[in-house]
């Protein structure tokens, strides 16, 4: 699959339940996705599969997150400026 659609495939997983989880997600594929390694890669993709109800509680820090790389991945995207 090449990149434009791949862009396209992530831009509506982007999609949520939420506006503002939609706007959390849009940012780091806008601003972190073009530069982002391949394992950095396939754990948005991971997380991306989470329920919108955990990401919120993970963003907003009410539930801890017991993946690492999911962790490092979701202090990074809430450190993304606005």
């Amino acid at each position: 699959m090449d990149e434009a659609a791949t862009l396209r495939r992530l831009r509506w997983r982007c999609r949520r339940g939420m506006r503002e989880l939609d706007q959390l997600m849009l940012r780091y594929l806008e601003r972190r996705w073009p530069e982002a390694d391949p394992a950095e890669r396939a754990a948005f993709e991971r997380l991306l599969d989470t329920e919108d109800d955990r990401l919120w509680r993970w963003f907003m820090g009410r539930e801890a997150v017991e993946d690492p790389e999911l962790a490092a991945l979701v202090a990074r995207i809430g450190q993304l400026p606005a």
